[in-house]
Order: structure tokens, then C-alpha cells, then sequence
């Protein structure tokens, strides 16, 4: 989903469905999605408004 072109986008759509590619979106861990297609599959899923993206996932660091 990181790396898809639009013929991509629409193939794996058709193939596993947004409710799945939604499960992906929300459980994803740092690192898994650059900010670009972060954005764009908010968007495309209707998992966001215009400027509500929610921030991406972060690492979480020890402490200590």
C-alpha cells in the first residue's frame, strides 16, 4: 500500500476490499507507511476529513 501506482491501488482494492485495507491503515506500526500514501489511503478509505489526517504511527522508545 506504501508503494502502489493507481492501477496497484484499484487491483489490490478489488482483490481484498477496503474493509480490509482499513484493518491494515489502522493497525500499522511506524515505519510501514511513508507520509504521502499515509494521507492518500486516509483519504481514499473516507477514514479522514480535509486536514484530519491523524498522525502516522510512531516508535515507541524504552525507557532506559
Amino acid at each position: 500500500m506504501n508503494m502502489c501506482d493507481y492501477d496497484d491501488v484499484q487491483a489490490l482494492a478489488t482483490k481484498v476490499g477496503d474493509a480490509v485495507l482499513k484493518g491494515v491503515l489502522v493497525h500499522a506500526e511506524a515505519g510501514q507507511f511513508d507520509e504521502r500514501s499515509w494521507t492518500y489511503w486516509h483519504y481514499r478509505l473516507s477514514l479522514a476529513g480535509v486536514d484530519r489526517i491523524p498522525p502516522m504511527p510512531a516508535r515507541k522508545t524504552g525507557d532506559g
